[in-house]
């Protein structure tokens, strides 16, 4: 199957308006080539790429990676040096060619524990690509979903503490406007390659009614193809949020 043949099957009126995808395999995939774990990372940034330009030519509104979780850090020192320096690396490199596609960047996460080159190239790349009207690409970068809560109720907090407003005021949509994904529509669609059937503490609060796709490629193998046959197979589920299936048809009759 191609991937415009893929394409064309899809109703765009149907696609998913925000896709997080939990990137894993890249060890896994170089340790079956006899190969060490970086060079894994470093074929996993070519599927970064095809799949940021396959979300971006579909319209898709939001594209949401997990690149590096706040967990990853108990991973060997030489590999996270590793992988820090990939990520300096493929900013300078990439970020040019996202901003011509129209690409807009954000980096989710606690970055206060990262290089001061590392955030600098993170401000830099972020403000270069702000007015890009495209696809918004997170990349989630010492990034986990409780941190994530976290930070919103200890800002919340605050104002309560402060008298802005009391706890009996407090609106799951307060939570919403200060996770790191505020103004931005929740997950529709969450991929996991590898294999893998867990969501790892990614995006717990965004993916409350998300559809979960695992699939068993490792992350290096995913291209345009397999992101397209995830599309697919989401826009094949029927999404009820609570309601049966006959009342999803009764609001799609009136819709017409």
């Amino acid at each position: 199957m191609s991937s415009q043949s893929s394409y064309l099957e899809i109703d765009t009126n149907l696609l998913p308006k925000h896709i997080a995808v939990i990137m894993d395999g890249n060890g896994r995939w170089a340790k079956a080539r006899g190969k060490a774990r970086m060079f894994g990372h470093k074929a996993g940034v070519d599927a970064v790429r095809k799949t940021v330009s396959a979300a971006n030519r579909l319209g898709i509104g939001v594209l949401t990676l997990f690149a590096f979780s706040s967990e990853n850090w108990r991973r060997p020192e030489e590999e996270v040096s590793l992988l820090m320096e990939l990520f300096v690396t493929v900013l300078g490199r990439e970020v040019k060619r996202l901003h011509k596609t129209g690409v807009k960047l954000k980096v989710i996460g606690d970055t206060t524990r990262f290089s001061k080159s590392l955030q600098d190239k993170i401000a830099s790349a972020e403000a270069l690509t702000a007015n890009n009207t495209g696809l918004v690409l997170n990349v989630a970068a010492n990034y986990g979903g409780q941190w994530d809560i976290l930070q919103a109720v200890q800002t919340l907090a605050g104002q309560v503490e402060r008298g802005e407003m009391t706890p009996q005021q407090l609106t799951e949509a307060d939570i919403s406007a200060h996770l790191t994904t505020a103004s931005l529509p929740n997950v529709d669609l969450m991929i996991r390659t590898s294999g893998e059937c867990r969501i790892s503490n990614f995006m717990l609060w965004q993916t409350a009614y998300a559809e979960l796709y695992f699939t068993e490629q490792f992350w290096p193998d995913f291209d345009e193809v397999s992101l397209s046959e995830a599309i697919a197979w989401y826009v094949s589920r029927e999404r009820r949020f609570g309601c049966a299936g006959e009342q999803i048809q009764a609001m799609l009759q009136v819709e017409k």
